[in-house]
């Protein structure tokens, strides 16, 4: 029997945190193409220090997408996230843009030609998660983390705290009894911040939001609520410590709850399994969870680079399935082509919906009427049931 009664930590970082700038200007640029050209290619690393900002990667799109262009993107980026400090300024930093074409042997693997469909991009493992924790299906400890810089960050962008600044990370463990969680253990929360603000004013800002982000009652004691522990944080973002896309994996999927295929998401287009796959992944793992056929999912699937049918699908509900796993896994293939062609078709993956995705967790968010956070739908729910009686 797995152990019932336990402590669980998961972490989420702002989307000032220098590796999430990082994937928001991917992203911002894998939009820029996707808006021109549903169909192009797009890998997109950023790396960004004291204002600097460096792109490089593979591109196939219009030439009317210049380094011009991009470098707006670049720069827009920055200044919605909320960077105007000397060390690191939307208008000031230095951009550099190193994209090429992308390479012409990873191409033919993924075109569709003749008899042949399109090709996965690289191979690999993706995996997808859910659990009926929470109402969104996503495990509490990563759920409460997010929401917790979620709620300072619509707070510092509306003016209601102009004490903050960007650059934020937090942490919750969370107390399961009997394998659920009941309250908070602990709360990190480092927030950068104005200069000469003290660090118990910060401390009475940042408690309002976690105390209204928690279920009531669940508050952790007072001497395991930790905010800037290390004291003075003004310093922050890229002109404290650089950054890079796809640093931030366990971030962007479960906290650490699910096992993670190892592949980021931000940067690429939806070609890419990495990034298609573990979204499909997650889609069905809450279609699944949501259904009451388990009350925990995890589904991995496998691709080869250049073959279109995944390599393997496996299923593991963690013994609080309701359904044989071998046939649920079945019925899984057949509700959805796994293809990487299938995948991007089913979600309607080719449209310019990325950016949005790079803070706060690619998993949990709410559906949008333009098509992003399609994975997120529960459009499968009745037809699974149908299926498995």
């Amino acid at each position: 029997m797995p152990t019932q009664n336990y402590l669980f930590t998961s972490e989420s970082v702002s989307e000032g945190h220098p590796d999430k700038v990082c994937d928001r200007i991917s992203d911002a640029i894998v939009d820029l193409y996707l808006s021109q050209d549903p169909y192009a290619r797009v890998a997109c690393e950023t790396l960004t220090t004291t204002n600097r900002i460096v792109l490089a990667g593979e591109v196939r799109g219009p030439a009317s997408i210049n380094k011009a262009m991009i470098e707006d993107v670049a720069r827009n980026a920055v200044r919605n996230i909320g960077y105007e400090q000397d060390g690191f300024h939307w208008q000031n930093a230095a951009v550099d843009v190193y994209l090429h074409e992308q390479s012409a042997d990873i191409a033919q693997g993924v075109d569709a030609s003749g008899n042949k469909d399109e090709g996965a991009g690289d191979q690999g493992i993706m995996f997808g998660y859910a659990v009926n924790e929470t109402d969104v299906l996503m495990p509490a400890p990563i759920y409460y983390s997010h929401n917790i810089l979620k709620a300072l960050a619509e707070a510092r962008h509306s003016g209601a705290e102009p004490a903050l600044g960007p650059d934020s990370k937090s942490q919750v463990t969370l107390v399961y009894e009997n394998g659920k969680p009941v309250r908070a253990a602990s709360v990190v929360v480092s927030t950068q911040h104005q200069e000469g603000v003290e660090t118990e004013e910060v401390r009475e800002i940042v408690r309002k939001y976690v105390t209204s982000v928690l279920p009531e009652g669940w508050m952790c004691p007072e001497d395991e609520f930790y905010v800037n522990p290390t004291g003075k944080f003004v310093i922050g973002g890229p002109d404290g410590d650089a950054g890079l896309t796809g640093r931030k994996i366990i971030v962007d999927t479960y906290g650490g709850a699910a096992p993670h295929g190892g592949g980021a998401f931000s940067g690429k287009d939806p070609t890419k399994v990495d990034r298609s796959a573990a979204y499909a992944s997650r889609y069905l793992a809450k279609n699944v969870v949501a259904a009451g056929l388990a009350d925990k999912c995890c589904i991995q699937v496998s691709y080869a680079i250049g073959v279109s049918k995944p390599l393997s699908l496996y299923v593991d509900l963690y013994g609080t399935g309701r359904v044989d796993e071998s046939r649920l896994s079945d019925v899984l293939m057949q509700c959805m082509d796994l293809s990487p062609r299938g995948i991007r078709e089913h979600l309607n993956l080719n449209r310019p919906i990325y950016e949005r995705t790079a803070a706060y967790g690619h998993f949990g968010r709410t559906p949008d009427e333009d098509g992003g956070f399609s994975w997120e739908k529960l459009d499968l729910v009745d037809s699974l049931k149908s299926a498995l009686g």
